[in-house]
């Protein structure tokens, strides 16, 4: 069984929730996108409801064609759409009506608990920012990926995407941040966090790993254990890894591979299985003042409803204040 499955079947969701999802993002919006809110209209607590946003006729008319709408999913009417090639700092004050746009506003006013979308990334990462905002004190918030563990456990990698460029300062708070994800979603008291590197050794890498490792050292926040390798990301070296967003989306770009591999060779194995998009459902962005998950572009209905649970997940843990409370004690 995927860890993943195992981690959602331990939580018990007690609380009233609304999952916002971007119903005409990604490659295979809107048919995939309902047809996975669909799906995990079935598997989320009973007390929880989807919000699938999107233009009026496109939700109407699939609805009409298959079936009733599910009483636990919820539609609102956006009319336009950013699409996947478009630029973000120009889509989303041109398209204010845009599901992207119209998600965020409903995250911002807390009419949802989490907004979840596999449509046009940038815009998600520049909406984040320019929406619900970031926490005071997070300079640059990033976006995560579940690393799976040959023990059975899971740990995370930040940033995978969201800033490529990097200060010295941005990895140690991405190692604060991670770490406090790590404690509230895990449950880890003392999560490892480990700076990735092409060393152990503590003069190891570019001027900014070397920097950011005497910070990190320094940290008395986080749990640093040094460097790792590449050869470590899998092991119980560390539970919160940390690099750049160039680095870390190559790093996660490699282990899709892997799945894709495996499977083309028909290779089964539940370790590998981790390593299937679709299963992960997507990489939640941490430091702002809400809840968001972004899809992999080409989601189909299985990706999505992962997504949608993730969110549901990541909601029930309330992280944003669990970070912003942390932050505050400094």
């Amino acid at each position: 069984m995927p860890i993943f499955v195992e981690i959602y079947e331990r939580i018990q969701i007690t609380q009233n929730m609304k999952i916002a999802v971007d119903a005409m993002g990604g490659d295979h919006a809107p048919n995939a996108v309902i047809e996975g809110a669909i799906l995990a209209s079935h598997a989320i607590a009973s007390d929880t409801k989807i919000v699938l946003i999107g233009q009026e006729d496109a939700l109407k008319g699939f609805f009409a064609n298959h079936q009733t709408v599910p009483e636990n999913i919820e539609l609102v009417f956006a009319s336009q759409i950013i699409e996947m090639h478009e630029h973000p700092v120009k889509a989303l004050p041109a398209k204010p009506d845009s599901s992207i746009s119209v998600g965020y506003k409903l995250l911002k006013n807390k009419e949802v608990n989490a907004f979840c979308s596999a449509g046009n990334t940038g815009a998600m990462h520049v909406g984040a920012m320019f929406s619900v905002q970031a926490i005071a004190g997070v300079s640059r918030p990033a976006i995560i990926s579940f690393v799976p563990k040959l023990d059975g456990s899971m740990g995370i990698i930040l940033d995978v995407g969201a800033n490529t460029d990097c200060k010295p300062e941005h990895l140690q708070q991405f190692a604060e941040l991670g770490s406090i994800f790590c404690q509230y979603y895990f449950g880890m008291q003392k999560p490892k966090v480990a700076l990735l590197n092409l060393g152990e050794e503590e003069t190891k890498g570019n001027i900014v790993a070397q920097a950011a490792y005497k910070l990190l050292k320094e940290n008395q926040n986080i749990h640093f254990v040094g460097n790792i390798e590449g050869r470590d990301l899998f092991n119980e070296k560390a539970d919160v890894i940390v690099c750049d967003g160039y680095v870390g989306n190559v790093v996660i770009k490699m282990a899709e591979s892997y799945y894709e591999i495996l499977h083309q060779k028909q290779f089964k194995d539940a370790f590998f299985d981790n390593f299937n998009f679709e299963g992960i459902g997507g990489s939640p962005i941490l430091g702002i003042n809400g809840n968001v998950v972004i899809g992999h572009g080409i989601s189909n209905d299985l990706a999505v409803k992962n997504m949608i649970l993730m969110a549901e997940r990541i909601a029930r843990h309330d992280i944003p204040q669990h970070i912003a409370e942390n932050l505050t004690k400094k």
